[in-house]
């Protein structure tokens, strides 16, 4: 009885380790992994196991910035089970990241964008054992076109974050409640009073459509659409940008 006790505070509870199989993902990209449960000094009965995918997007509160955790899918892989004492249990997940999912691998000063799995077992009267993955997302060939052609521009990387919120443009809406903004700014003397440039990137099966919001020294923000076919190269991109930005 006194086990069972300390299980039910987490000591001597079962363990649970997500392991991926991917380093690195895209958004869009599917990924697998093994879900190891270890189980504790006793047995326990769990009535669910959960895979969160997770990021921390910023939002205004009462006039003042805060930083949400938002969900941007959710998986269950079990019902009602016992896991037993002392034996170990290996699943395995297959899943999709949604193409919404902020990018993470990526330069620039200040990378505030972050996403991770969290893994959970769901147990009756106990703290449920969990485990966080950090993932590391980088951007898809055909959103790195964007990237380059903005380098190539002459513009640097400054800054990556996460907000709450929808975009809209020339025919296409984001869906997951969450946009990424990556901010970059003149490498040298301002480009055609260009202060900054935000790019928020919604990529979809075959393009990329895109919000940009380009910050004037004299004029303010403005607001564009840009869409590309993922074959779009760097130099056919960057003409577009410089009828944007000119």
């Amino acid at each position: 009885m006194f086990k069972k006790l300390l299980a039910s505070v987490g000591i001597g509870a079962a363990k649970v380790d997500t392991q991926l199989h991917q380093q690195t993902l895209t958004p869009g990209q599917s990924f697998t992994a093994t879900i190891v449960i270890q189980g504790g000094d006793v047995d326990q009965q769990i009535s669910g196991l959960t895979l969160t995918l997770m990021t921390e997007a910023k939002t205004e509160v009462d006039d003042h910035t805060a930083y949400q955790h938002v969900v941007l899918d959710h998986w269950s892989l079990a019902e009602n089970t016992t896991i037993e004492a002392g034996k170990t249990y290996e699943l395995p997940f297959e899943g999709v990241l949604p193409y919404e999912t902020p990018i993470t691998a990526i330069g620039g000063h200040r990378n505030q964008s972050r996403v991770w799995i969290q893994t959970g077992l769901e147990v009756d009267l106990a703290i449920d054992p969990s485990d966080k993955d950090i993932l590391a997302i980088e951007p898809r060939d055909d959103m790195m076109t964007l990237i380059a052609a903005m380098e190539d521009a002459g513009y640097r990387l400054k800054k990556a974050d996460v907000e709450k919120g929808y975009l809209q443009g020339d025919g296409f809406r984001s869906q997951s409640g969450i946009y990424q903004e990556l901010e970059f700014v003149p490498g040298g003397m301002s480009l055609f009073g260009v202060k900054e440039v935000e790019l928020s990137m919604i990529p979809h099966d075959g393009g990329v459509d895109t919000i940009v919001e380009i910050d004037r020294a004299f004029s303010g923000d403005s607001y564009r659409s840009l869409s590309w076919q993922s074959d779009t190269s760097v130099a056919q991109l960057g003409q577009r940008l410089k009828s944007l930005l000119g």
